[in-house]
């Protein structure tokens, strides 16, 4: 086919939809407006740290079905390192009580009613009682639909569906914690052991992708800001970027992967969500202690995830709005103090340190960001749209991105 797919957005969902049609054979142009692929999901060297570190921590499952198929086709699936079987690992700083979350590999999830594979202090049966999050209404909150309070909300549904939804999962949206569940803890052990790219987001899913967008003939353009989509009729018949024009043939087709404040400027008419959230990422270079595991949960502290990697450990804090104005070193300070306490090495020194505050991570999960999520398709025949912030069915997540990614190209390209 000569028509020409035009991919506007080199995050995780332009990638992934590239990179699909390019599998397919399809003709792909690729524009990024950055100087590098990635979007919120990237590597970078700091010179402060003399490290290349990531601009979050993310954590991958092993149910998450289009995020391995991603990898898989871009020759990374070692790159995704993890447990042979389901098991977190958590602390709660309060008490100083340790425990590891253990479910069983299979959907009947007898693990509840095992003590050590299940959160101290909770009873089997209060694991029933998120079943509701299941068949969730539309529209219904967490906290009109479960019981928020008690050690096993404290101690696992909370800290998992703040990291899930990036959202106060009081407020945050039944439905989509409903989606998360089904895909994960309902689906048994084998759906959830934790994967996390041991040695980096960029080279685990984005360089990869980008030697094999290459190899397939598509070379991206950086730097490339579309400043307006111009439309004729029912289609769009140019773009313009800040350089250059360019003007599709009859058969062109558009995906826009672009942010949703992006997205709303070049489309008329376009609801997307308009509430976001940030989250607050930690570096700190030390070696870890040997036997560090990969991630901790922590309860009762301000760190919530601590990440274990060969060179350093890194932190992550969802719903992390409070944060973005705090000073930069007194929050370093704040947070290794915990991070040394959980580990066990000294609290001072203050190891070398980077803050890194995405303002605007995530759309806000609740109901009524929810409603705003837009469809692939849009009201012209030649553009869809790409993004975690579409209608994806599950939370802003690296398998929503990379869903949405494939769900354009398969519209687009005609897959």
């Amino acid at each position: 086919m000569s028509e020409t797919i035009h991919v506007v957005g080199a995050g995780l969902a332009g990638l992934a939809c590239a990179l699909r049609l390019a599998d397919a054979g399809r003709r792909v142009a690729l524009y990024e407006a950055a100087r590098m692929a990635g979007g919120r999901c990237r590597s970078y060297f700091d010179p402060s740290l003399g490290l290349t570190i990531d601009n979050g921590n993310h954590l991958l499952l092993s149910g998450n079905g289009a995020a391995r198929d991603y990898a898989r086709r871009i020759g990374a699936s070692d790159a995704l390192v993890g447990p042979d079987e389901c098991v977190f690992d958590f602390l709660d700083a309060r008490t100083g009580e340790r425990w590891r979350l253990r479910p069983n590999a299979s959907r009947l999830p007898w693990w509840i009613f095992v003590a050590n594979r299940r959160v101290p202090g909770a009873g089997p049966l209060a694991y029933l009682d998120a079943g509701r999050l299941l068949f969730a209404r539309d529209g219904a909150t967490i906290g009109e639909t479960m019981r928020c309070n008690g050690p096993l909300w404290e101690r696992l549904w909370r800290p998992v569906l703040l990291s899930a939804l990036n959202t106060e999962p009081e407020e945050a949206s039944a439905k989509l914690a409903g989606a998360v569940l089904r895909e994960t803890l309902a689906a048994g052990g084998d759906a959830c052991r934790p994967m996390v790219a041991k040695g980096g987001l960029g080279d685990a899913l984005i360089e990869p992708a980008l030697r094999t967008l290459r190899a397939r003939g598509v070379e991206p353009r950086f730097g490339a800001r579309l400043r307006e989509i111009a439309f004729d009729a029912s289609r769009v018949a140019a773009l313009h970027f800040g350089d250059r024009d360019v003007t599709l043939e009859q058969g062109d087709a558009v995906v826009l992967a672009a942010p949703p404040w992006i997205a709303e400027e070049l489309i008329p008419g376009l609801v997307a969500p308009d509430e976001f959230r940030a989250i607050v990422n930690a570096h700190f270079k030390i070696l870890p202690p040997p036997d560090q595991p990969l991630l901790l949960g922590m309860i009762g502290t301000l760190t919530e995830w601590l990440f274990s990697f060969d060179d350093r450990l890194s932190v992550t804090i969802s719903g992390a709005d409070r944060l973005i104005d705090d000073a930069r070193e007194a929050l370093a300070t704040n947070i290794w103090t915990e991070v040394a306490a959980a580990t066990g090495l000294p609290s001072e020194p203050l190891p070398p340190w980077q803050i890194v505050k995405e303002k605007r991570a995530t759309f806000a999960a609740t109901p009524a960001q929810e409603k705003r999520r837009p469809d692939a398709k849009t009201a012209w025949d030649n553009l869809w749209l790409a993004g975690d912030w579409t209608n994806t069915g599950l939370p802003a997540t690296i398998e929503g991105s990379i869903r949405s990614g494939y769900k354009a190209a398969a519209l687009a390209g005609a897959l």
